[in-house]
């Protein structure tokens, strides 16, 4: 009697497995019917195992009605190895930050006193930013991405960075240890920082944290762009697509806002 559940059950899981091996690095996000075509499956029961995954945090809705991993299965992959990356993760929420700003959205993470550029998805736009200091490391204290990651550093990492040599970049980069610190304090409430020029002269720049399943920021992402297009007026609009992009990356990543 109890033979037709347990085969059924069997089958749902193997349907529900073959849904999830759809997803891989080249196809990140799917949407019903290419999930129904690849698996065979027909679009009602692909829908059903869908709602099934996405219950238990297994699969996860994004824009557009298409689907991509979610945080429980990426939660599972860190205990079997730690070192989940970043980048995969991150890329596809910067690719639609990209599409919904029209400026260059980087991916950058502690390194260190120092950050390090490790990832950007261009502006289509000919007059542009790009990043061509690709895991160079530069202070934190220079430009917005790093004013994040410093501002998120314990309390005493953070003063030993603004103990110095605080060196300028451009003109406007901020290397006055007390305008930095009350600038860090504005961050962490705020959770955006904004770079008026402060690394490259001629580019203006608004960056988040990024959080990990733990809470702690070693990472942050940015949009920007140059500073003829992007006024201070436009940087204040970019901000809050910002800080939903980061609270997304978090949110993949395990991170759990309890506020």
């Amino acid at each position: 009697m109890g033979g037709p559940p347990r085969a059924n059950g069997v089958q749902s899981l193997d349907r529900a497995v073959a849904i999830l091996d759809c997803f891989t690095a080249e196809r990140q996000e799917l949407g019903l019917s290419e999930i129904a075509r690849i698996t065979g499956l027909t679009t009602s029961t692909a829908h059903r195992l869908l709602h099934s995954l996405q219950s238990h945090g297994l699969v996860r809705r994004v824009p557009d009605r298409r689907y991509t991993l979610g945080p429980h299965l990426l939660r599972l992959a860190r205990g079997a190895h730690p070192g989940v990356d970043l980048q995969v993760v991150a890329l596809p929420v910067m690719r639609r930050l990209r599409d919904a700003t029209g400026e260059t959205v980087g991916l950058h993470v502690l390194s260190g006193r120092c950050r390090l550029v490790v990832d950007q998805v261009e502006s289509r736009q000919p007059l542009r930013r790009t990043y061509t200091e690709l895991e160079e490391r530069i202070p934190l204290h220079q430009g917005a991405p790093g004013k994040v990651l410093l501002a998120f550093l314990p309390a005493e990492e953070r003063e030993v960075v603004l103990a110095g040599p605080l060196e300028a970049a451009t003109p406007a980069t901020i290397t006055d240890p007390g305008l930095l610190r009350t600038e860090l304090e504005q961050i962490t409430r705020s959770g955006r920082a904004f770079s008026f020029e402060e690394r490259v002269v001629g580019i203006r720049t608004v960056a988040v944290p990024i959080r990990n399943h733990a809470g702690t920021v070693r990472a942050s992402v940015s949009v920007t762009g140059p500073a003829l297009r992007v006024t201070a007026a436009r940087l204040e609009e970019l901000a809050p697509p910002s800080i939903r992009a980061g609270a997304e990356i978090s949110a993949i990543l395990g991170w759990r806002d309890k506020t």
